[in-house]
């Protein structure tokens, strides 16, 4: 069969041919052919599995993309796979696949991404047989956390359960993932090419946690800022942090590693009246028991699985609910040092913290600047604070900060020459910050619009000044600020988009990209809420036709949030 081009080429020759020419042309072809030897390997017989299934489920975009390119690659191998996400996936098709493939992040403590949960739910459920259905997983994750990849060995071993053969073992990937996820896909189309039965592994392979790779950086403090002003009830610092040959895009994080509370430390070594230089063997590194408490362990906010342990080790009864280590050590105290160091070793390692970096490589080279909250919340009537944000609210020249830099491709600034729109309130300024300010060393000609978001003008204006310079210098174009107790009604961004529903909905004609940061609920929602209806209302659409149109700026990357 010819190419189309080609069949076009040789069709016209035949009709602006003779027939002596036409006599000429067959004799040639025939002579030509009859002198060449027919390649009997060069004939290629496709017998391996030609339909697949993968089905993602992703917070910040990975698993997506990850699903999107094998899908790519397995189209040009020959084998059609229809992508879906997990929220989307019809869970009753489940029992009728035969290849199914998942792709599936971690988040917080070893929980599926929300838009997972349905899915996981599902299969939780063990009402059902899944005797047809050969698998694989592929899981994504961070080696920092104590559940590294946990939603998606769950969803591996109950597929398993339900009846469904590993054709291929679960995959586990740390935030460096891309290497490792091509690799695993290449080898599943190997097996899926081999022929139409792909060979089943009924035990999964052992996926030990390795050493990450991950490039950890020794940070310096540069600056160390509270941006709220007198009178505030809050507590925002920017910080500034000098690291050598620090490299990231704008929308990376840093992941940081906050040290426990001193005092609570010296407090739980007179409890429990141990040494607190006891050595302590701990990932073949001998550590001191002080250490281990300061630098390495979660003592705060226990997870019901350690609270359970703890209740084993000491042999007592009691109710099973979260609670400091020092909170569990009194109420419920240890026999001897022997017994306590048991408790020491079952406890999990500091998770780390991310925060959205809030500088730019090109104006601001070789730092690293973030934005931090602190966070304050009251138990049992008194004031506490959450361990990062105290840890990083101390942070000055004699601390050591360690971090690494958490890509996010997902998050990420369009060409130069496109508009953007940004949603940040509160804290949800610092990447915006550095898509301004990268904008503004590049000399991106495509116009930026801030919308921001807080409690007062006077107070609370994280990074006025410069937002202000920016607006005079022309970098940003629009600024649309949001202060909900200045006045009676509370306003919030939303509010501010609403006002300016008719200018946002051209810029969303015009191929604005939108990009949202900060928390997740309620303000994301409400945020996409108003976003539906600014698309209804001044772009005269339905409801459905507004809903169509907001996901197709989802499946074009021109609408991206990093809520938290």
């Amino acid at each position: 069969m010819l190419a189309e081009n080609k069949l076009r080429t040789f069709e016209d020759l035949i009709h602006q041919s003779t027939n002596e020419e036409l006599i000429w042309m067959n004799g040639y072809l025939n002579g030509i052919v009859s002198a060449k030897p027919f390649d009997e390997k060069k004939v290629v017989i496709k017998n391996g599995v030609n339909k697949i299934t993968i089905a993602y489920g992703t917070e910040t975009g990975n698993s997506k993309k990850l699903a999107t390119e094998f899908a790519a690659k397995a189209k040009k191998q020959g084998i059609h796979a229809k992508v879906q996400s997990m929220d989307q996936y019809r869970l009753n098709d489940l029992t009728k696949e035969e290849y199914f493939l998942a792709v599936i992040s971690t988040h917080g403590d070893g929980e599926p991404p929300a838009a997972a949960k349905k899915f996981y739910d599902h299969v939780h459920n063990n009402g059902f047989k899944l005797d047809k259905l050969k698998y694989s997983v592929l899981a994504l994750g961070d080696t920092s956390y104590p559940l590294f990849c946990k939603a998606g060995e769950d969803v591996d071993l109950q597929l398993n359960k339900l009846g469904g053969k590993r054709f291929f073992p679960i995959q586990k990937c740390d935030i460096d993932y891309e290497t490792e996820a091509s690799e695993w896909f290449d080898e599943i189309c190997k097996s899926l090419n081999s022929n139409a039965d792909a060979p089943v592994i009924t035990e999964p392979r052992i996926a030990t946690k390795k050493s990450s790779g991950k490039k950890i950086y020794n940070g310096k403090l540069l600056a160390h800022i509270n941006l709220n002003d007198r009178g505030s009830n809050k507590k925002t610092f920017h910080i500034e942090i000098e690291a050598e040959d620090v490299t990231y895009q704008p929308g990376d994080s840093i992941g940081i590693i906050p040290e426990n509370n001193k005092t609570i430390v010296e407090e739980i070594i007179a409890v429990t009246n141990v040494d607190a230089y006891t050595n302590i063997d701990y990932k073949n590194e001998l550590v001191s028991l002080y250490d281990l408490l300061h630098k390495k362990l979660n003592i705060v906010y226990l997870p019901e699985r350690i609270i359970k342990q703890y209740a084993a080790i000491i042999e007592k009864d009691f109710s099973i609910e979260r609670m400091d280590l020092l909170h569990l050590l009194k109420k419920y105290p240890v026999k001897d040092e022997n017994q306590f160091i048991e408790i020491v070793k079952i406890l999990e390692p500091i998770a780390p913290r991310l925060y959205s970096i809030a500088s730019s490589p090109e104006a601001h080279p070789g730092e690293i600047h973030i934005t931090v909250a602190k966070n304050s919340f009251i138990v049992n009537d008194k004031i506490q604070h959450g361990l990062a944000s105290e840890f990083l609210s101390h942070f000055d020249t004699n601390n050591k900060l360690q971090f690494y830099i958490h890509p996010n491709n997902r998050f990420r600034l369009p060409d130069t020459v496109s508009n953007v729109i940004m949603i940040g309130p509160g804290t949800g300024i610092a990447p915006f910050r550095s898509f301004i300010a990268e904008r503004d060393a590049t000399g991106a000609s495509g116009k930026n619009w801030l919308f921001f978001g807080e409690q007062h003008f006077i107070t609370d204006f994280l990074y006025q000044s410069e937002i202000q310079s920016w607006f005079e210098t022309g970098t940003l174009t629009k600024v649309s600020a949001a202060f909900s107790r200045d006045q009676k009604e509370k306003i919030y961004v939303q509010h501010k988009m609403l006002q300016h529903g008719n200018e946002f909905f051209e810029w969303l004609q015009t191929g604005a990209y939108v990009y949202v940061c900060g928390t997740k609920d309620p303000m994301s929602i409400d945020v996409e809420q108003t976003i539906l209806k600014i698309i209804e209302q001044f772009g005269e659409r339905s409801k459905d036709e507004a809903e169509k149109y907001l996901d197709s700026l989802k499946e074009d990357g021109r609408y991206v949030t990093d809520v938290y």
